[in-house]
């Protein structure tokens, strides 16, 4: 289990997952589900199923977030579930929001179901048996009028598997920490319409630069479309609709253009959301 960002498309429409501070932001209580299928065509490729829940306390100056996400790669599954807690202040003409990730991971790896040519391998026979371990994560979040500054490690812990003992390791190294930037700005297009272009920026030491750059337009408030280009060599297309006031439904949809695209048949993702507004206006109007 490393310290890695986890894969989602719709971090641009719920970035509660890749940042604590983000809990309660859209100034009511929020429920969202997701489902991402990967590689589509490939045996084995990672599925991912999640639900969350957030919501402000405290006349908006507090958020209190839950998240339970299920990952399955080849035969390891893996669930997650952790709870996020965020504290917003006024600075300036904006607002800051810190926030800190807390919770549980747990991962079996069914080896019984791999078709081997060593079946005299003793790890191949049986299954692992379920390992639970700790996780958290940290986050800071600013947005004044139409911009916004994200930094948040996902991660804070790593864990790497000893074959020999039959368990996972802590390997705590800030050097493996995943450094994410994500920023955005709002342009107003007449009364109907807005543009926001945005970008996000993954760093691990060690490791090459990752990034995203997005560019999304806003219609009557009620769709949302564009698409993202990632340095991986992949481009996604994404929407979202707003049926009313409360209910949402985003699909977006993964091409990649390298020697994987050849053998997959991209990625889909949808994503349902219903929220029990306490006021008609959110917290924060770059949040959708």
């Amino acid at each position: 289990m490393g310290q890695l960002t986890p894969v989602t498309n719709h971090y641009v429409l719920n970035p509660l997952r890749i940042n604590p501070s983000y809990a309660g932001s859209r100034g009511g209580l929020s429920i969202a589900a997701f489902y991402r299928q990967q590689w589509v065509g490939i045996d084995g490729a990672p599925q991912t199923m999640s639900l969350e829940v957030d919501a402000p306390v405290l006349s908006n100056k507090l958020g209190l977030g839950l998240f339970v996400v299920n990952d399955q790669i080849g035969v390891t599954k893996q669930t997650e579930v952790m709870t996020s807690y965020a504290f917003r202040i006024s600075v300036g003409s904006g607002t800051l929001a810190l926030g800190l990730g807390a919770g549980l991971v747990a991962t079996n790896t069914a080896w019984s179901d791999l078709i081997v040519n060593d079946t005299g391998d003793d790890y191949m026979l049986v299954d692992s048996r379920v390992f639970v371990v700790p996780d958290f994560s940290f986050g800071t979040f600013y947005s004044v009028k139409n911009y916004f500054l994200s930094f948040s490690i996902p991660r804070l812990l790593g864990y790497s598997f000893d074959f020999d003992k039959n368990k996972y390791s802590l390997n705590v190294e800030p050097g493996n920490y995943n450094y994410v930037l994500n920023t955005g700005y709002m342009f107003p297009l007449g009364q109907k319409a807005r543009f926001m272009p945005s970008a996000l920026v993954s760093y691990s030491p060690g490791d090459k630069l990752l990034y995203d750059a997005s560019a999304h337009f806003i219609l009557y408030d009620r769709l949302w479309m564009g698409a993202t280009y990632r340095s991986t060599g992949s481009v996604t297309a994404l929407a979202q609709f707003a049926i009313n006031n409360q209910f949402k439904v985003a699909y977006s949809y993964d091409f990649d253009f390298g020697k994987l695209g050849t053998y997959s048949n991209g990625s889909h993702e949808v994503m349902l959301r219903y929220e029990f507004r306490y006021k008609v206006d959110v917290v924060n109007p770059l949040i959708f």
